[in-house]
């Protein structure tokens, strides 16, 4: 059996065929991780020395990075003792994933394209879960995920923002055949998207799309905390093509966030910034020595913004990131992102 030692000196047992990031959470570690199917990129990972084998499709690595020694732990099982550079997440105890079952308690349409829909658990009946995680929704036997886009309440609902995809399977109910108190059933919590310790330092969000979701859950549990656990400061930058995409306010999700509205397709009557998130955050400034940068959306965003600012120091564990990729063989609404 092989041993895998990570950069912070902690090990786990793993067995043949079995995944990396499944070693670990049997050893009681967790790693970082989002859609466990090899699309997102999440759990990538360096392997300093050892063998490794894919056991699993792997969708977002290119040749050069698996040249470069890059897996995804999702995807890869040790052949052999493996060194990895990363780390756990430490004091993070998951909750269990559960399987419930829930109604449709509300369907609303923010924006052209986008499905704001509301479920109601059972009486009695709570999900725990971290702001910033996702669920899986399932009906029919098809799974989609969706990033929760509230804090836990007391009534327990869960609010999800679902975007319309083409050809998407659930797309066509969402929008075509979803009615108010349908039953369908979820799973979770999934995923290790949610906020860390932040406190005195300068909180920056980069959103495009739905990928607001997750980050109004997170922002609105920490408008609730003492004032000792807040950042220095705030600001958020929500990339779309045309202002009518951006269909809610961020600055009610918190009362100290600066928000900056980025449009990549604005017409002349547009007077904000224009382009791609990361590159507006750049023209703002940035201290990589303070910041800690939350990114949700397409892979495509993430990957820019991680490069961009890792160009300009900032250190990869103050990067947090959830990409929203397409599932197989139709697209799928990866934590918010709707087929």
């Amino acid at each position: 059996m092989a041993i895998v030692h990570l950069a912070n000196r902690k090990q786990f047992e793993a067995k043949p065929g079995v995944t990396l990031l499944d070693a670990a959470g049997t050893a009681g570690l967790v790693l970082e991780h989002s859609c466990r199917t090899g699309r997102c990129g999440t759990c990538k990972a360096r392997v300093r020395s050892g063998s490794t084998a894919l056991v699993k499709r792997n969708d977002c690595l290119g040749p050069e990075e698996r040249r470069a020694g890059w897996v995804l732990t999702c995807a890869t099982a040790a052949l052999s003792d493996v060194e990895l550079e990363i780390v756990d997440l430490g004091i993070f105890e998951p909750f269990p994933v559960r399987t419930l079952p829930c109604r449709i308690d509300a369907l609303e349409r923010p924006a052209d394209g986008v499905m704001q829909v509301t479920l109601r658990l059972p009486r009695e009946v709570r999900l725990q879960y971290l702001p910033g995680q996702s669920i899986d929704v399932i009906r029919a036997g098809i799974k989609r995920s969706y990033s929760i886009a509230n804090a836990p309440q007391p009534d327990a609902r869960l609010e999800l923002h679902v975007r319309e995809i083409d050809a998407g399977v659930l797309s066509a109910y969402w929008f075509g055949h979803a009615r108010v108190g349908d039953l369908l059933h979820l799973e979770g919590p999934r995923g290790t998207f949610f906020l860390r310790d932040v406190a005195g330092r300068d909180l920056v969000v980069l959103v495009t799309g739905t990928g607001i979701a997750p980050l109004k859950a997170m922002l609105s549990q920490l408008a609730a905390e003492p004032g000792e656990a807040q950042p220095r400061s705030i600001a958020l930058y929500w990339g779309a093509r045309r202002p009518a995409d951006l269909y809610a306010d961020p600055r009610a999700f918190h009362p100290a966030l600066r928000y900056v509205p980025v449009l990549s397709r604005a017409d002349a009557g547009w007077h904000g910034e224009r382009g791609h998130v990361h590159e507006a955050l750049l023209r703002d400034g940035v201290d990589p020595a303070c910041a800690v940068v939350y990114a949700c959306g397409s892979r495509q965003m993430v990957d820019a913004a991680r490069a961009a600012l890792a160009a300009v120091g900032l250190a990869s564990p103050c990067f947090v990131a959830d990409a929203f990729v397409p599932s197989s063989p139709t697209p799928r609404g990866e934590h918010g992102e709707a087929s």
